[in-house]
């Protein structure tokens, strides 16, 4: 008994220490020349004013930027009372945020895989989809937002076959809340959570039992035999509520008239569309082919250089990542596998959640949650049973040099010919 509490210290103390190292890499890469350009990118336009309003000593009226809620633009505000009003101090949460995101991914595909090597895998597959990358060097929401998500992911993922999972999915519903405080999208995952969990809780009521049931079941009827619904709302109802609202208390006081009125500003603004049409719009059916990609940055350096920041995906990720998701779906609908239906979950619940919205403007870069938990389907079915061992690493190099192939347009402080620019943009949508 001592020695496997000893051994799964020893475990505890290794996972530490590997998160430690992604997260210190992911930040050093992430914080390269960051302050290339100094000037607003894209949507920063939106959300550094209103960061900036939020430190003065009294709000002034009209609020900026009143469509999205809180908590991501006090962390933008954090970032410049600390460094200063500019272009680092405006990027660096996003930097800090991308790093975490890896470190989730990793603690997620621990959950997943139980092995480091294909969790580390599974992050630097992550890395190398570009999406994540170029989001992490720009002051928006959506950063934040998936933060926050996948570290809910990651505590769901690990409680879920836990015979007392409550710490975990208490852990997962507060990540989920703070997730909606930066950007509602961030309900997607909440949502997702919750529909598992009464699909779960619907066929236990129903006495379903698999003839041949075992222990990698995504179901099984004695799943959770202690989380009672009490504990339920506790963790996805009233956890999420409380992390979502504290934002909104720290910016209105305790008003409820106020909040209430924040609310429905949100509601109003996310349900209909001010803007009629955007050059980079694109419908949620085209995200996962990648057919139309959002230019961040396209500046002319010298003669023959440019600076530029497309948010594309890289394809020898997310074109592969869609097969991956094939080999999910069949192992979850014909060996019943609990790892790739919690994959399709977590990648089909953010996506699909868009196409049920009235919303009619939509841009790639709300793929960025699924594109990022793609990762895990790859690694999964790299790994499969059958699988060479030295697949997981040669595709993992394989998508490195993508990503290299595309850092010209991924980071402007890179620069690039206007001849290698036109190479990258493979097809006539890209421009």
């Amino acid at each position: 008994m001592a020695r496997e509490s000893s051994a799964s210290n020893l475990s505890v103390v290794v996972c530490g220490l590997v998160s430690a190292f992604i997260f210190l890499i992911a930040h050093a890469a992430f914080v390269v020349r960051l302050s290339t350009p100094e000037k607003f990118v894209f949507d920063e336009v939106h959300y550094v004013p209103a960061a900036r309003q939020m430190l003065e000593p009294v709000m002034r009226e009209p609020m900026l930027n009143p469509m999205h809620p809180p908590l991501g633009k006090q962390i933008i505000a954090l970032s410049i009372r600390i460094f200063g009003d500019n272009a680092f101090a405006w990027r660096y949460p996003a930097a800090l945020f991308g790093a975490i995101c890896l470190v989730a991914i990793y603690l997620g595909a621990l959950a997943l895989f139980s092995g480091q090597a294909p969790a580390i895998a599974a992050s630097l597959i992550a890395f190398f989809n570009q999406m994540l990358f170029v989001q992490s060097r720009i002051a928006m929401l959506d950063i934040f937002a998936l933060g926050f998500s996948l570290c809910g992911i990651a505590a769901f993922m690990h409680g879920y076959r836990k015979v007392r999972p409550h710490i975990y999915f208490a852990a997962s519903g507060l990540a989920f809340g703070f997730a909606a405080a930066c950007k509602w999208s961030g309900l997607f995952p909440l949502a997702t959570a919750i529909v598992i969990i009464a699909a779960v809780r619907l066929m236990q009521g129903w006495r379903t039992a698999f003839a041949d049931g075992n222990s990698s079941d995504w179901y099984r009827p004695d799943l959770w035999p202690d989380f009672r619904v009490f504990h339920f709302a506790a963790c996805f109802v009233g956890l999420p509520a409380l992390a979502y609202l504290l934002s909104f208390v720290v910016l209105y006081g305790p008003s409820p008239s106020d909040i209430l009125e924040a609310q429905q500003r949100i509601f109003t603004d996310n349900t209909t569309s001010a803007i009629a049409g955007h050059t980079y719009m694109s419908s949620w059916p085209s995200w996962p082919f990648l057919i139309r990609p959002v230019w961040y940055l396209f500046d002319k350096v010298e003669d023959d250089t440019v600076a530029a920041i497309v948010l594309l995906g890289n394809p020898v990720v997310l074109w592969p990542a869609l097969i991956a998701l094939l080999v999910c779906l069949r192992d979850w609908t014909v060996m019943r596998r609990a790892d790739a239906f919690l994959i399709l979950a977590f990648y089909f619940g953010p996506y699909l959640a868009w196409a049920l919205l009235p919303r009619t403007l939509g841009f790639l870069y709300y793929y960025l949650p699924s594109a990022t938990t793609a990762s895990l389907a790859l690694v999964y079915a790299l790994t499969r049973q059958g699988m060479p061992r030295w697949a997981l690493w040669a595709y993992v190099a394989l998508a490195g040099a993508g990503f290299a192939a595309m850092l010209p347009i991924s980071a402007a402080f890179v620069g690039t010919s206007m001849a290698t620019f036109n190479r990258l943009m493979l097809f006539q949508s890209w421009i």
